[in-house]
């Protein structure tokens, strides 16, 4: 057995930020018990520390997240009646916070009430009118089961809470096209106004068996008309979820405006295909033309060709403008793998929310966790000098509670000369080499990394690592995340997840990791936030008995560690549905 590494030393915790005025009010409406000063409290049936989920039953899709009067609002796809899909009862659940971290349930804001969305009130967007007043445009399953498109208003735009929401009899406002095949025509986006002064909204839509992103204009919100030609068209008859927002120039962190245009103003088109992934793509938005042309277009047409947004176990992303901190952040439905939702009683959690911002390069995005998490840590750990993981080796990062924890670490790499060579077969399937290569096998430069909701015995864990590989002449850092010893149990899914990093190891010889740890999501952060990866794993130790955390390294050479820090996050306030 390896040794564990001494110089994992605590330190005090972290002062907490934010702003604790707000935050305490949201807890004011919380049914959740606060946590105490001396220790954690721990999530009951199996329920996450700090990722957003209802108190009980189904969610899914993220929908309509808004920041309005001081107040952030999430609103979800959510079955009311039990902890599975609900096929004809999708409401939209209501949840508010002060710091995007802390969430109290304030009712369902949409339920399935009227003709036209008798069978579901679908998935769509909020935004804020002129004056102040938030709409909801949302897809509704009419009574004949038809795919429509309804507003909603807030029916006292002053209350902080927006609790209540009433919709117009003159719904449908966009009613299904003649031209839509397979009753495929839903998830309308944010609107936006374009420098005409005119209201947009992309709507995806298969139409004769394409799958089209059409847009509609409005000077009303009310009276809607469809563009003759859509802003995107792809091979494939089914997208969902799609999501069109403006960028600041690139390496800019700071956020805009859903109808920010002008020079410099980049904008990322965001689609979800039918394999239950994200796909995105930078480019120019015209707002006078309504096209969008792609940055790289030699990725063609089809969004499964444009670059992943998650590499793992994330889908149905939605992203807001944060007016308050001046940036975006995006909210991503991550769902179960283990099928027990029934027996929980809840199925569905979302990724904590992400910053997002443009890569220095202008192609790519960068996603971060919002720095609300901090107001969560607690206990830290972290090197008193740089050390070695040597060949074959693991230490500990013992002292914390690392079932729900926030771990950075900087892996320096001395020597590359022992990278394999890259089978060119796996170019275009880094997915299919994590399986192939796992964490387990030793390799040359690499497997090293974290391995995280470790049992005593080391049967359980999950591996969150990097491999290096020679590639024509240069070399291929691989990311992986492997769950095919996550968890004991059987039925489980447990794939491995893979990723090749855009990085120049050979000049930096140096690759970051940051992995948010909370009791069945693993969330993990490659090269600076470039590269990500979420997975749902379902450890059977950890009902009985603690976590452990480690580095790990079964290279043929050492590792040197040369930033490791660690905290322990206490329980949020999610909901009602917290610590026993």
């Amino acid at each position: 057995m390896a040794k564990t590494n001494s110089s994992f030393v605590s330190s005090p915790s972290s002062p907490p930020i934010g702003k604790p005025t707000t935050i305490a009010f949201v807890f004011s409406l919380s049914s959740s018990p606060l946590r105490t000063m001396d220790g954690l409290e721990h999530p009951r049936n199996g329920r996450t520390a700090y990722h957003f989920q209802p108190a009980k039953f189904w969610q899914n899709d993220p929908n309509g997240p808004l920041y309005h009067n001081g107040m952030y609002h999430f609103f979800y796809q959510y079955n009311p009646h039990g902890a599975t899909w609900g096929d004809g009862t999708l409401s939209w659940g209501h949840s508010v916070s002060g710091d995007l971290v802390n969430w109290a349930d304030v009712g369902n804001a949409l339920d399935p009430t009227s003709p036209f969305d008798a069978n579901g009130c679908w998935s769509g967007s909020a935004t804020v009118l002129p004056g102040g007043r938030p709409a909801i445009l949302y897809t509704g399953i009419d009574a004949n089961r038809v795919q429509v498109q309804n507003v909603a208003f807030a029916k006292n735009p002053a209350d902080p809470l927006l609790r209540e929401w009433e919709k117009p009899d003159c719904n449908p406002v966009m009613p299904m096209p003649a031209d839509v095949t397979g009753n495929n025509f839903r998830d309308p986006t944010e609107a936006w106004r374009g420098r005409d002064g005119l209201w947009r909204v992309g709507i995806v839509a298969e139409v004769g068996g394409v799958g089209s992103l059409l847009v509609y204009r409005s000077a009303d919100f009310l009276r809607w008309e469809r563009n003759a030609a859509p802003l995107h068209a792809s091979d494939v008859p089914v997208l969902e979820c799609p999501d069109l927002f403006p960028m600041a120039p690139p390496g800019v962190a700071e956020g805009l405006d859903v109808s920010a245009s002008g020079a410099g103003v980049l904008h990322v088109l965001k689609l979800t295909d039918f394999a239950k992934e994200d796909h995105y793509m930078v480019g120019r938005y015209d707002d006078e033309a309504d096209t969008f042309v792609p940055a790289e277009p030699e990725r063609g047409g089809d969004p499964g060709n444009w670059r992943r947004l998650d590499h793992g176990h994330l889908y149905a992303s939605k992203s807001f403008y944060d007016g308050r901190n001046k940036r975006r952040v995006l909210w991503a439905w991550v769902d179960e793998n283990d099928g027990g939702g029934v027996a929980r009683g809840w199925a569905g959690i979302q990724a904590f929310p992400r910053a997002i911002w443009l890569d220095a390069d202008g192609k790519r995005l960068v996603q971060w966790p919002i720095e609300e998490i901090e107001t969560l840590r607690r206990k830290r750990v972290g090197l008193q000098w740089a050390t070695e993981v040597e060949a074959g080796g693991r230490k500990e990062i013992a002292g914390i509670v690392s079932s729900q924890a926030d771990v950075e670490a900087v892996f320096e790499i001395p020597n590359l000369e022992e990278a394999e060579t890259l089978d060119p077969k796996w170019l275009q399937d880094p997915k299919g080499l994590s399986a192939e290569m796992g964490a387990s096998g030793h390799g040359g430069v690499g497997p090293f990394g974290l391995l995280v909701l470790a049992s005593g015995d080391l049967e359980e864990h999950t591996a969150v690592f990097f491999r290096v590989f020679k590639h024509d002449g240069k070399y291929k850092v691989l990311m992986c995340t492997d769950l095919t010893r996550s968890s004991r149990k059987e039925g489980i899914n447990k794939p491995s997840y893979g990723a090749f990093l855009d990085v120049d190891v050979e000049k930096d010889r140096s690759i970051s990791l940051r992995t948010l740890i909370d009791h069945t999501v693993v969330e993990s952060f490659g090269d600076g936030g470039r590269t990500c990866m979420t997975a749902r794993v379902y450890p059977e130790h950890a009902a009985t008995g603690s976590s452990r955390l480690y580095a790990f390294n079964y290279g043929a050479g050492a590792v040197k560690v040369s930033k490791l820090e660690a905290w322990e996050l206490a329980t949020a306030a999610v909901n009602g549905g917290g610590a026993m």
